[in-house]
C-alpha cells in the first residue's frame, strides 16, 4: 500500500529555517505528482506547494512563494519543502499528498503530517 511519511518538523523561532522531508513507498513515485499541505488549528487544510511528475515545474500558494522550495529526488522516492524566512502564521501540521492528477482535487494520498512550530 501507499505510505507517504514526513519528517523534519519541530519548533523554530521566526526568520529561521525548516525542511521537511517526505519519505514514499508503495507507488511509482516519479509518475505522481507531490505537493505539500498545511492545517491550522480551527483552519482548514490548505495546499501550500506542488511539484509536476512530469516537467518538475513547481507551483505555491501566494502565502509561501519567495519563501519555501518544493523539491524531488526521484531515486530516493523523497520529495522537500525547505521553508525559509519562517512566520508564526507558517504554525501548522504539514502532509505530504501524492496523486496522479491534479493535486488540489480529489483525494490525493496523504502522510501523517509533521508538526511545525514558529515562535515570534
Amino acid at each position: 500500500q501507499v505510505q507517504l511519511v514526513e519528517s523534519g518538523g519541530g519548533l523554530v523561532q521566526a526568520g529561521d529555517s525548516l525542511r521537511l522531508s517526505c519519505a514514499a513507498s508503495g507507488l511509482t513515485f516519479s509518475t505522481y505528482n507531490m505537493g505539500w499541505f498545511r492545517q491550522a488549528p480551527g483552519k482548514e487544510r490548505e495546499f501550500v506547494a506542488g511539484i509536476s511528475w512530469s516537467s518538475g515545474g513547481t507551483y505555491y500558494a501566494d502565502s509561501v512563494k519567495g519563501r519555501f522550495t518544493i523539491s524531488r529526488e526521484n531515486a530516493k522516492n523523497t520529495v522537500y519543502l525547505q521553508m525559509n524566512s519562517l512566520k508564526p502564521e507558517d504554525t501548522a501540521v504539514y502532509y505530504c499528498a501524492a496523486k496522479r492528477g491534479i493535486l488540489t482535487t480529489g483525494s490525493p494520498y496523504w502522510g501523517q503530517g509533521t508538526q511545525v512550530t514558529v515562535s515570534s
